[in-house]
């Protein structure tokens, strides 16, 4: 998209005394779209969010909301939480327990002070939104998790946000309604057009529902990308290791080219086409689990694919998928197969990738 972004973040660092929280985090989301902050526990992302929400005050650097400065520490510019247009869900729904489901979503509303006739019409509409139109008289108190999250939302959208902020909505459901909530979610926020904002320490949520993931550790962006981008050609070694389950592989680049060459440390040479140039000195292969592929009769190399043997020491099943552990040269590998593709623990297996699943890292 083109245009103004929504959001612009330049600069921005956080700070409690000596204790850094954000260090110098820049990015910008475009009008729309849904930008997730992934990262783990005390990594500054929801310290982020609320500096963007302003419930949070900056030490240094530039916040704009759809063009407009709401924070710049060098003007003194520092616009209240309320005049910022936007909203945001929280972790623990916040929803009040005295009140009605109607009067929830109201609330923000009253606030405000629009005539009654707009907040009748702006909560219905939210609470259709979230398919809980039938539930306005009933009392919170009397609603399970994933209607009061679907409460929390309606309340969220119900003045029209130009900003919409997630602070970890879904941590507190189960795994199943966590996953059919995260597409109602997704559905929302493109039906609406809203820009958006969410945090998470769960990377499949990351991937799923996001246009672009900004992977944050320590305080620092490690990696903005589209979730595809992310996964298949993560920048660092902590994005490799953190977002999915890959294999690090140690050993140095013997040759560089097109397609390199790579010898980990139990001598098996592999081919690696990567766009980054690294000769000579000891580095790290990054191979995801569900890139390689497993046969238990012996195989040839199929063009330029990397071709080895192996033994199952381990077999995990996952529902979905079926985990295996394998020992091979250099050392064990870790590989998600169907659940159709069962092999016996022990068996022996010829291993296969591609050099473009393969990606070169730094340490």
């Amino acid at each position: 998209m083109s245009g103004t972004p929504s959001i612009e973040i330049d600069g921005l660092c956080v700070a409690y005394g000596d204790a850094v929280a954000v260090d110098r985090v820049a990015f910008s989301i475009q009008q729309g779209e849904l930008a997730t902050l992934l990262g783990p526990s005390g990594c500054g992302k929801t310290t982020t969010l609320r500096a963007i929400a302003g419930l949070e005050d900056p030490t240094t650097g530039v916040i704009r909301l759809n063009g407009d400065t709401v924070f710049d520490s060098a003007r003194r510019i520092n616009v209240p939480a309320e005049r910022r247009g936007l909203s945001m869900v929280f972790q623990s729904y916040a929803i009040w327990p005295h009140m009605t489901v109607a009067e929830n979503v109201a609330y923000g509303l009253k606030v405000r002070r629009r005539p009654r006739a707009e907040i009748d019409s702006n909560v219905k509409r939210a609470l259709d939104l979230v398919q809980m139109s039938a539930f306005g008289d009933r009392p919170a108190s009397k609603l399970s998790g994933g209607q009061q999250q679907r409460v929390a939302v309606a309340r969220a959208i119900a003045f029209s946000p130009s900003v919409l902020l997630f602070d970890e909505p879904l941590s507190n459901l189960d795994a199943k309604l966590r996953t059919e909530m995260r597409v109602e979610l997704r559905e929302l926020q493109q039906r609406l057009e809203i820009t958006s904002v969410y945090v998470t320490h769960d990377q499949e949520e990351a991937l799923a529902i996001s246009d672009h993931v900004i992977v944050m550790n320590q305080g620092r962006i490690e990696q903005i990308d589209a979730p595809e981008v992310l996964y298949n050609r993560p920048a660092s070694l902590f994005v490799a290791d953190f977002v999915g389950a890959a294999n690090l592989i140690e050993g140095t680049v013997r040759q560089t080219g097109p397609v390199s060459v790579f010898e980990t440390r139990g001598g098996q040479v592999l081919r690696v086409a990567t766009p980054r140039s690294v000769t000579g000195s000891e580095t790290i292969l990054a191979l995801r689990s569900s890139h390689v592929s497993l046969q238990t009769e012996p195989s040839a190399a199929a063009g330029d694919a990397n071709v080895a043997t192996g033994t199952v020491h381990r077999r995990m099943f996952h529902g979905d998928f079926v985990q295996y552990v394998i020992d091979w040269p250099a050392g064990q590998l870790l590989v998600r197969r169907p659940p159709t593709e069962m092999i016996a623990e022990g068996a022996a297996v010829s291993i296969m990738f591609l050099p473009e699943h393969c990606v070169l890292l730094g340490r």
